[in-house]
């Protein structure tokens, strides 16, 4: 039964198509739309008609009498899904592959980070893949840093996590691989969307450190403890407790509203422009942004952050069978600052070490000298201070801020990468061809103005009850060259390019067949680095379905590695995956649970040199340094000495990984659900170790080895990721719940040791543990001293650490240390996100909150660790004393080295579970009705806030920063208008 349509073709944000292409399957039918996007079409009842327009996905329905509009996606922001080298239907995916809409999640969740918050998105992603580090990341197909993109210029993110999915990458790609896709312009009138931003960054918490005199009275007792008379008098420190002169007994908090302000903005304005016609296509992003420090004193409080980019993609269809495009991108990205570590001095500098500032009202009047120095002072601060310091402290932050120089540090990236693609139907139906090539150039330097300048140090005395500075001393000269000093040079190029002929073919709507021969490659070099990194490969793809309900996937790749010997420095790495759609089966058909139902099982080896440390590695060493012999006329000459043994058979690590795979939609589409489970083993991987090979291989001192390198340690990873995403409309209120998480375990399965216990064994532990001593309280007196092992880490007295003989040898040791715990380096062991959205007419409310779960970290950091003249932290206050026996939490104090306690054991160790409130966003979009044909025609406002609350056992140790700026909690507000 023939029918005539005449459906309007609109993109998904209402614009009308124009030159979109409407064809039956077979080409039977066809008809192009007008600058309305409408199409006149005389059709057969429920055929299937493609779709197809420049810059959107390609749909696929059927023709029915009431089909009125038909809404298409642009690139990548509908139901295909960029995998490697190809796109293809979500519904479709098979080995380990996740996606993100940015556009869709931006929209709801401004965030400035490409990845921020993706564990509540992706399942498998928690900072790492699967976890495995060093993972490939790709932007438009260029090997790329991620922080050369933002948000708003992204389409797509694509995760590849199993063997199957990112064999095609070779080498480089074994670990896993990002690839990021920026936006490109469609077939439509032109559009122009500006957002811009204002937030403020509130800092969550500052370390405590003791004032000057707590820390005097404690460091009298650490010298007491360590049978030394005290330092400071009792009248010294009632004086600093006093306050009565700041000047002459300092108090110095770096933490203070002296130095810091409570909150520093961060501005950013991002301007998109799009459209084009069946002919060209463009896309450009123009994006700024700005943020300050929360220093907020001298030089200090110009310090801030700036970044301006500007993309423009650009695709062309130069005929029926050629299209091509053009891309390009800068970034620009700036780092003002001071020539002083501010965040360094603030952990280490001691309360009352100096006065910071002088002030010139407190010096004698007939001091003459020190009068010259205040008129001749280049850095009278505030026309009332000179700098302060020491002999000791000539150097110091607080100076450096006012009078030490600026720095600038200056980075400038840019990309550039086209391509072309041919339909070679012509010479057979289904066979293409594609290409692209990318070139990317980045450089940095320092650019720093560095003064000298003189700080004093004032010697006091009382004159009629007034504290007076009676005369300075001046260390260093006050002197500025204004010469511009530039260091730091850097710079990285990257070549990349790859070419590919493709083939697909469609039987009769069963079977589907498609195939890859892929040549891929890239080479990235930067100053200082010898040799550059490379990544060169063959790769085959082929795959077959059977009406969507049986799926053979192959997908392998020859890599070349010139870090081994040649003869080993090509291998074949060969992946699979097959795939069943269960629901497509009879026994399902009826099924009112079951939309959709899929598994599927992958697995391959793949080779790489991911894990090799350098060059060269198979040759032997031989050297004439710190080798010798003796004559018997006493001269010593040199000789030949060997350092490590040759071994041309070493061969590339591989990951050899089995995974299985499910995909289901239930109850209509309102639970979906991806979730899978992997074996991954890294076999192969290079060791140099005494232990394989006879005493004799070593000899003589310095070291003589004849040891090579060889393939021996093995780890294996296992684990299961899951996405669940639940979809509901309840009254008038659209609902979206995502639930996402990985749970990763390691093992070290193979190694080379000698321990001579079996709890010191490292095979079967994980490869991220912490090993150290099982503690066992504190010694209680010398009697219990005397009656335990003895503590091989130098005198202990009551107050320090005791820890547990494990091998009852009487002597405590390095054998006596255990496994503690897992460190999750490669991400906590078991991550989870969750992100909830509700919609309510022109109202919606996003949140989303991660969770990080059995991870354990050392507080082994100079904030913890106080010893000798270690500035004191707060945690010194429930130390041992023979008062506080009963309830004391840290060991004695002591002005020596204090290494029996400070060491790794579980005395120190800690949890690292958290929940983190990461994202709010509350937003309004105005009807559209309000703006009709004028020129404004879409306005959305929204106010979100990021890192808002953490909920773990150890808040305080996780939400500070030692030695570094503070992490903050940030609020904005924005606003999106679309012309």
């Amino acid at each position: 039964m023939k029918i005539t349509i005449d459906p309007i073709v609109r993109s998904s944000s209402g614009d009308p198509v124009r030159g979109a292409i409407v064809r039956s399957e077979q080409d039977e039918y066809s008809a192009v739309s007008n600058d309305l996007g409408q199409v006149h079409l005389e059709v057969t009842l429920n055929t299937y008609l493609v779709v197809e327009a420049p810059g959107y996905e390609t749909k696929l329905l059927q023709a029915l009498l009431e089909l009125g509009e038909i809404v298409l996606f642009p690139y990548l922001e509908g139901k295909e899904v960029l995998v490697a080298f190809q796109t293809k239907d979500k519904n479709e995916l098979l080995g380990g592959v996740s996606s993100v809409n940015m556009p869709e999640l931006v929209n709801e969740n401004f965030i400035t980070y490409p990845l921020d918050g993706m564990e509540a998105y992706v399942g498998g992603f928690n900072g790492n893949l699967w976890g495995n580090s060093s993972y490939l990341t790709l932007v438009d197909g260029v090997p790329r840093d991620i922080g050369s993109v933002m948000p708003t210029e992204i389409a797509q993110i694509t995760f590849l996590k199993g063997v199957n999915a990112v064999a095609l990458y070779g080498s480089r790609g074994a670990k896993g691989v990002l690839l990021i896709t920026t936006k490109r312009g469609s077939a439509t009138a032109q559009t122009i969307d500006i957002r811009t931003n204002i937030g403020v960054n509130v800092p969550k918490s500052y370390p405590k450190y003791l004032g000057s005199a707590e820390y005097m009275s404690l460091y009298n007792e650490a010298r007491s403890n360590d049978g030394l008379s005290p330092l400071y008098s009792e009248e010294e420190i009632y004086n600093y407790a006093s306050g009565i002169n700041p000047y002459r007994y300092p108090n110095v908090d770096y933490f203070s509203e002296d130095y810091l302000q409570k909150a520093y903005t961060r501005y950013d304005a991002t301007m998109e422009i799009s459209g084009g016609n069946e002919s060209a296509r463009y896309y450009t992003n123009v994006g700024y942004w700005s943020e300050g420090s929360v220093l907020d004193f001298g030089q200090a409080a110009e310090n801030g952050n700036e970044r301006f980019n500007v993309r423009g993609n650009v695709d062309l269809n130069l005929n029926d069978y050629i299209s091509a495009k053009v891309d390009a991108a800068a970034i620009f990205y700036n780092v003002r600052g001071i020539n002083a570590n501010y965040w360094g001095g603030s952990t280490t500098l001691r309360p009352h070490r100096f006065t910071p500032l002088i002030p010139v009202d407190m010096l004698s009047p007939d001091d003459e000298v020190a009068m010259s120095y205040v008129q001749s002072s280049q850095h009278l601060i505030d026309g009332k201070y000179l700098l302060g310091g020491t002999q000791l402290d000539q150097s110091n932050p607080i100076a450096g801020s006012y009078a030490g120089g600026s720095s600038k540090y200056t980075n400038r990236q840019f990309q550039f990468n086209a391509g072309v693609n041919a339909d070679l139907r012509n010479v057979l139906e289904g066979l293409s061809f594609s290409s692209l090539f990318g070139l990317d150039y980045a450089s940095s330097y320092n650019l720093s103005f560095n003064n000298n300048y003189a700080v004093f140090e004032p010697h006091w005395t009382n004159y009629n009850g007034m504290d007076e500075i009676s005369h300075l001393t001046r260390f260093g000269q006050d002197a500025s060259s204004r010469t511009q000093n530039i260091n730091d040079s850097w710079f990285r190029q990257t070549l990349s390019f790859s070419a590919q002929l493709n083939y697909e073919k469609n039987i009769n709507n069963k079977h589907r067949v498609s195939t890859m021969l892929i040549a891929n490659g890239f080479q990235t070099g930067e100053s200082g680095v010898y040799h550059k990194v490379s990544n060169a490969n063959i790769g085959l793809h082929a795959a077959y379905n059977y009406k969507s309900k049986y799926y053979v996937d192959f997908s392998g790749a020859m890599i070349h590695s010139a870090m081994l010997a040649p003869g080993n420095r090509q291998a074949f790495s060969p992946t699979a995956s097959l795939g069943w759609r269960l629901s497509e089966e009879d026994f399902m058909a009826s099924s009112s649970v079951v939309d959709d139902l899929k598994l599927s099982l992958s697995g391959g080896v793949l080779h790489t040199d991911l894990d090799i440390a350098e060059y060269y590695l198979y040759e032997g060493i031989y050297t004439d340094e710190g080798s010798w012999y003796e004559w018997k006329d006493g001269l010593n000459n040199t000789a030949t000495d060997v350092r490590r043994g040759q071994n041309y058979d070493l061969k590339l690590p591989k990951r050899e990984e089995v995974s299985v795979e499910l995909n289901a939609s239930l109850f209509n589409k309102l639970l979906t659900i991806n979730s899978s489970f992997f074996v991954s083993k890294m076999t192969g991987l290079f060791l140099q170790d005494s232990n394989i090979y006879p005493g004799y291989f070593v000899t003589g001192w310095p070291v003589s080895s004849w040891i090579p390198y060889v393939n021996y340690d093995n780890d294996l990873r296992t684990g299961f990721d899951f996405q669940l995403n639940l979809n509901r409309r309840i009254g008038q209120v659209d609902w979206s719940l995502g639930f996402s998480g990985i749970y990763y375990d390691t093992k070290a399965s193979k190694r080379s040791e000698n321990f001579e216990f079996d709890y010191q064994t490292r095979i079967g532990r994980p490869l991220d543990g912490i090993w150290g001593l099982q503690s066992d309280g504190f010694f209680t007196g010398v009697e219990d001293i005397e009656n335990s092992p003895v503590q091989a880490f130098g005198e202990v007295k009551p107050g320090d650490i005791k820890y547990i003989d494990q091998n009852g040898d009487g002597i405590i040791n390095a054998q006596d240390e255990v496994y503690l715990g897992r460190g999750g380096w490669s991400g906590a062991p078991l991550t989870t996100g969750i992100h909830l959205s509700m919609k309510y007419k022109n109202f919606n409310f996003f949140i989303l909150g991660t969770s990080r779960t059995g991870g354990y970290a050392m507080k082994n950091n100079n904030y913890f660790w106080v010893k000798a003249d270690d500035k004191y932290s707060e945690v010194v206050r429930d130390r041992w004393t023979e008062a506080t026996i009963a309830t004391a939490s840290y060991p004695r104090l002591t002005t020596l080295n204090g290494a029996n306690n400070y060491r790794n054991s579980d005395f120190w160790l800690y949890s690292t579970n958290r929940f983190d409130l990461t994202r709010v966003q509350l937003s309004y979009a105005f009807p559209s009705s309000m703006f009709g044909e004028r020129f404004l025609r879409g306005l959305d406002v929204y106010a979100n806030g990021a890192n808002l609350l953490t909920i773990a056992p150890n808040r305080g140790i996780l939400e500070m920063n030692i030695g570094s700026a503070p992490q903050t909690r940030f609020y904005n507000i924005g606003v999106k208008a679309k012309f």
